[in-house]
């Protein structure tokens, strides 16, 4: 890093101090009660943005450094954090635009990829794993040549990197205070989420013959093996970047979102196909357990789309939600999958790169003129064909025309 580098971005201390010091205030802000500040009510400029940089919050007084817009764009990719502050107060300079560029680079290390972001090779890496919070000292240049300079604030969570920037000499304690609780902070930014148009994968799942299951177990094991079902996973959702998106009794819903460094498509499809394994090894415990003959299966249907984003929240609770018809034909997929069977739309097949394609076995089971059954693979069929319009007719109309392939296996 050069002089005019190390003047703009700098470290005022060896990175696991700087976490150290943090997490040493932190605790003594909690010890002292200084949790006065609110999500709300934090006046230095503020937003929150996604693995894909993209901004999902701001307050108002981060309006003028992300270009004292009236509205953020509709679509998600034109909501990137660094082509908004590049039309703000701070962004008209070049020099500037570099401080922001490696300042996000640092940031979002963890997670982005080397190509995610051109141009910020060399810089000195900031372990943010060293703490919940990381301090960047940033150093910035108005148009008039003067020098401003800001403490700023990361904090990490599941949803996005939380960003804060305060003046170097400004006591921040109570700004670290309602950092530290990360519950509550994420659950007041989710509130705040604002509604995005984005493209997004939606994976449902449901228990077959659940009512039969229901009727045949006492209350209290109905609902234990439900708890363990979605326990076991759980795991496998976060592993594979899904959102929650609600649950209807023994039913799921989950959202997959564009990431930097890899295919939420294939991600959905990775994620289901696992599902169904674990589901096996339940069921098999759960046969030893009660001796009986039930095989747990999961029906699963997958669907993509570009669709509205948003939250609906009472008092504490907040769920993330999809408007329009992708959510509706992945459950209707759902319902038409039987047989622990994983169900794709040819539309989400379609949007997977040809090498993603390459690791899945999909296709339609045909039967032969002797009744023998093949998996033709590598096709598809409009659900109305595969279908008796006598049992199922009216419920699946909505999807008679989608065309869907079978998701047989992962091989790569």
């Amino acid at each position: 890093m050069n002089s005019s580098q190390e003047q703009n971005l700098s470290e005022k201390r060896a990175p696991a101090q700087a976490a150290e010091d943090i997490s040493r205030r932190l605790i003594n802000t909690l010890k002292d009660g200084g949790l006065k500040v609110t999500i709300d009510r934090i006046d230095q400029p503020a937003y929150m943005v996604n693995y894909n940089l993209e901004i999902t919050w701001y307050n108002e007084a981060a309006r003028a450094w992300l270009g004292d817009f009236d509205h953020l764009p509709e679509e998600s990719k034109a909501r990137h954090v660094l082509q908004h502050l590049s039309r703000g107060i701070y962004g008209q300079r070049a020099d500037n635009q570099s401080v922001f560029n490696k300042l996000h680079w640092e940031a979002g290390r963890a997670r982005l990829t080397g190509t995610a972001m051109a141009g910020t090779e060399g810089v000195d890496r900031i372990d943010a794993s060293r703490g919940p919070i990381m301090e960047f000292p940033v150093h910035l240049r108005r148009q008039n040549d003067t020098e401003e300079r800001y403490s700023t604030y990361v904090s990490y969570f599941r949803e996005g990197m939380l960003f804060v920037y305060t003046p170097e000499l400004q006591e921040n304690d109570g700004l670290l205070g309602i950092l530290a609780r990360r519950d509550e902070v994420i659950r007041d930014l989710l509130k705040s989420h604002l509604p995005v148009l984005t493209d997004v994968a939606v994976l449902v799942a449901d228990l077959q013959d659940s009512t039969l299951i229901c009727l045949e177990l006492p209350p209290e094991e109905y609902f234990e093996l439900i708890n363990h079902m979605w326990a076991a996973m759980e795991p496998i959702f976060r592993r594979y970047y899904g959102t929650h998106g609600k649950h209807v009794g023994d039913g799921m819903v989950y959202y997959f979102f564009p990431q930097p460094d890899c295919s939420y498509l294939l991600n959905a499809i990775r994620c289901a196909s696992e599902l169904r394994a674990e589901i096996r090894k339940i069921s098999q415990s759960w046969q030893l357990r009660k001796n009986w003959g039930h095989t747990l299966k999961l029906k699963i249907g997958l669907h993509e789309g570009s669709e509205w984003l948003g939250t609906f929240h009472i008092d504490s609770k907040v769920e993330f939600t999809v408007l329009g018809d992708t959510i509706n034909h992945a459950s209707r997929l759902s319902d038409f999958a039987r047989g622990g069977t994983i169900w794709a739309s040819k539309s989400m097949m379609s949007k997977l790169v040809p090498e993603d394609r390459r690791k899945l076995r999909y296709g339609i089971r045909r039967r032969d003129a002797e009744g023998v059954e093949t998996l033709v693979e590598a096709t598809f069929s409009p659900v109305s064909a595969l279908i008796d319009p006598d049992r199922h007719g009216k419920k699946l109309k909505d999807i008679g025309g989608l065309p869907v392939t079978e998701i047989v296996e992962v091989i790569g």
